[in-house]
């Protein structure tokens, strides 16, 4: 049997809980569709992907369209079926691919909002400039 005194046991555990929790991260799966953006509109266009926000607020991802020209793509405040403004702006990766910049990271208020269901994804197009397709973060 290990003798360890309860002063040593609770850094430890201290240590190994601090180390686990930077390292977990939340991902989030999207579906954007003309549907579900504010306002709806009847875009074939599609988009699928994948959010993580860590522990420590930091956000990666990427979203991959189909049948789409986006001219930029960006995660937003705003509930469904609301409007609100851009948080991250994502990076063009190719024809059809849009990434999370590196080092983008929530505020407190942003995580909340995100652990909240408050935040989505949009691609914006010529024909849609506030947004041709839409996506909820939904955390479970």
């Amino acid at each position: 049997m290990i003798n360890v005194t309860a002063s040593r046991l609770v850094l430890i555990l201290s240590a190994a809980l601090s180390f686990g929790s930077a390292a977990i991260a939340q991902t989030v799966s999207v579906d954007l569709k003309g549907a579900s953006e504010v306002p709806a509109n009847s875009s074939t266009a599609s988009g699928t992907g994948s959010i993580s926000v860590a522990a420590d607020k930091s956000v990666s991802g990427k979203i991959t369209t189909t049948g789409i020209e986006g001219k930029m793509a960006h995660i937003h405040t705003g509930a469904a079926g609301a409007n609100g403004p851009v948080l991250v702006g994502l990076t063009k990766d190719g024809d059809n691919g849009w990434t999370v910049p590196a080092g983008a990271k929530f505020t407190d208020e942003q995580y909340a909002a995100y652990l909240a269901g408050g935040l989505y994804v949009n691609v914006h197009t010529a024909a849609h400039p506030g947004g041709e397709i839409r996506g909820q973060l939904l955390p479970k």
